[in-house]
């Protein structure tokens, strides 16, 4: 936790804003790119093939490919991701967000290079793979997984908020998130074993990596987990059995931890939020700044 905290310390201040809102202006760009000339998307696409033969601007374009055609459905999901996009931003921070997001991309990147790499050690010749590439192969990596691992985050995080399914049907994130997990795990092993096949179990592996990565490793983030929300009530019920309770130095606003709770753990005041509000370790850099 220290050594993070550090690092966010000293990188924290590049992090990009409202990063959620420049990835629907990027889709915006791209639907516009397709209604000029349909084949522009060929021009964009992430293709390792000929990123290695000078066409490295590939390696920021292809997030302007949306990730489906332009339909009054795809209007209301790219609604739902950009609320639900910001909504995690507020909730982690610009830092924790960027690093879930961008590492998502970077993590296509490299996907798409190493199942150019696969095919070579498959015995495909250099012609056949800059053919599969050029033929499609490259749209496989898009944003729609990392659109996904945002729709997973989100689950994980506020697993009981509900929403309308099919807009009448009340379901709560977490059974959704369940549900679309087992559909990619379903896609993963039913992908076939061509090329085609190939070209989509990168992309899911690669896409969602920074799912499974960013939240074994980050587990401080889920401020309303169940045990988190189930913690807090229990301090509150033991301050209302205790009516007069020792004066401390230090208590988190957060989780209303002192010295005297865990004398193992520091605490910071947040120049950020209007006001004199002191934060715990484990909450510093996770909370919601006060306006």
């Amino acid at each position: 936790m220290n050594n993070r905290s550090r690092f966010e310390k000293k990188f924290g201040k590049y992090a990009i804003p409202n990063l959620t809102l420049i990835l629907i202006l990027c889709y915006v760009v791209g639907y516009v790119l397709q209604a000029v000339n349909s084949n522009l998307v060929l021009y964009l696409a992430l293709n390792p093939y000929l990123i290695l033969r000078g066409q490295v601007w590939r390696l920021f374009t292809w997030v302007l490919i949306p990730p489906s055609g332009l339909n009054i459905f795809t209007v209301f999901m790219l609604f739902f991701y950009y609320n639900i996009g910001v909504t995690l931003e507020r909730t982690w921070g610009d830092y924790h967000y960027n690093v879930y997001l961008l590492s998502g991309m970077l993590f296509t990147i490299l996907g798409g290079f190493l199942c150019m790499g696969y095919l070579y050690l498959r015995g495909y010749t250099d012609a056949q793979v800059g053919a599969y590439f050029l033929l499609g192969g490259a749209l496989f990596f898009s944003t729609y997984y990392v659109n996904l691992s945002i729709f997973l985050a989100f689950a994980a995080t506020f697993p009981d908020v509900e929403v309308l399914l099919m807009f009448v049907i009340p379901v709560k994130m977490k059974w959704m998130g369940f549900l679309y997990g087992g559909m990619i795990v379903w896609y993963f092993i039913t992908a076939g074993g061509g090329t085609e096949g190939i070209f989509t179990r990168f992309a899911i592996a690669a896409s969602l990596l920074n799912f499974v990565v960013f939240f074994l490793r980050s587990r401080n983030l889920f401020r309303y987990r169940p045990k988190e929300v189930k913690r807090r009530a229990q301090f509150k019920q033991q301050v209302r059995r205790n009516p007069n309770p020792r004066i401390t130095k230090h208590k988190c606003a957060i989780c209303g931890r002192s010295e005297e709770d865990a004398p193992e753990l520091e605490f910071r005041f947040c120049s950020k939020c209007n006001g004199n509000y002191e934060y715990c370790q484990n909450h510093l850099f996770t909370h919601e700044h006060v306006k």
